[in-house]
């Protein structure tokens, strides 16, 4: 693309500057290390890098199997294998260029108290922002527990917000009543910004043993199949954001440039590539280069006129 197309997918989101409005999402390109490998790849074609989930000591994560293929999607129950905090910060984080992109770290815990002590590590280093992962649904503790719960949702937010006055992104799940009190809830308790959404609880079953595939019996679905659910949630969380002036990074299921648009229409600012990396890592140029012929055909000059412009009944 020109210069004038990359002008045109400039965008701002939490007072952070992104070349585009993809963001690789957490837990699919590792700590970064994992896509840079990946010959033709360019970080100038995305705006932003959510690093995998980070917990304040290593974990191992669960028992294989991890990953059972579905039809139009996967289910993943990794179980937020990683090195610990202390090895992120000191380690990992002065392998990265952020010259070229923005680095968002994904904290997670088992209690609140941890959440507070990963954000403030993390607030103590070079990273852009910090998204929390409060509906993680391949874990046995925390996770999903905090998510499903807008009072404990509210709390962890909180927490975070204390420990850091970086960009807070929270991370929502699918899986709860009420998606849209829980964002008013978190922020009212000091969100930036959210995630939406988390993959969905799923299960894949071997039919000649009889037993789960996936070794934590459970784990999270993503992939297209999930891809109509996540629009109504964007749409609906959209709905408490647009008069606070809260971005969304929409998610779940994106594989072109129309499934990037819908969510931009739908109220998302900037819009999460994921599963549909793992069979094409070069897709972001590809979503890129679809989002700039939309527009020059709608006469539109940036990103940001489409955001939440969709017509309702």
């Amino acid at each position: 693309m020109n210069k004038e197309d990359n002008a045109m997918l400039k965008t701002q989101f939490c007072g952070m500057d992104f070349e585009t409005p993809l963001v690789l999402l957490s837990g699919c390109v590792g700590f970064g290390e994992e896509y840079t490998r990946v010959k033709g790849f360019s970080n100038r074609d995305v705006g932003a890098v959510c690093l995998k989930g980070t917990t304040l000591e290593p974990r191992l994560g669960n028992q294989p199997h991890r990953i059972a293929e579905t039809p139009m999607g996967m289910l993943n129950a990794i179980g937020l294998q990683n090195p610990g905090t202390r090895h992120v910060v000191d380690k990992i984080l002065p392998t990265l260029d952020f010259e070229e992109t923005r680095f968002i770290a994904n904290v997670s815990g088992s209690t609140v108290e941890e959440y507070e002590q990963v954000t403030r590590l993390f607030d103590d280093s070079p990273i852009d922002a910090i998204e929390i992962n409060i509906s993680c649904p391949n874990v046995k503790e925390g996770g999903v527990a905090f998510g499903n719960d807008p009072d404990m949702s509210a709390r962890v937010v909180e927490v975070c917000r204390s420990a850091t006055s970086k960009p807070l992104i929270t991370k929502l799940s699918p899986n709860q009543t009420d998606i849209a009190e829980n964002a008013r809830r978190c922020i009212e308790a000091g969100s930036d910004g959210f995630a939406v959404i988390n993959t969905l609880m799923g299960m894949a079953i071997d039919i000649d043993s009889r037993t789960p595939i996936l070794g934590n019996n459970q784990g999270g679905l993503s992939g297209p199949a999930i891809k109509p659910i996540a629009l109504l949630k964007v749409h609906q969380v959209y709905q408490v954001c647009k008069a606070h002036g809260i971005p969304i990074i929409g998610q779940g299921g994106i594989t072109t440039a129309t499934d990037a648009i819908e969510f931009m229409i739908a109220g998302a600012s900037a819009v999460g590539i994921g599963t549909a990396l793992f069979y094409d890592p070069l897709l972001c140029p590809k979503i890129n280069a679809g989002i700039v012929e939309y527009l020059q055909r709608h006469e539109l000059t940036e990103v940001d006129q489409l955001v939440g412009t969709l017509i309702v009944n």
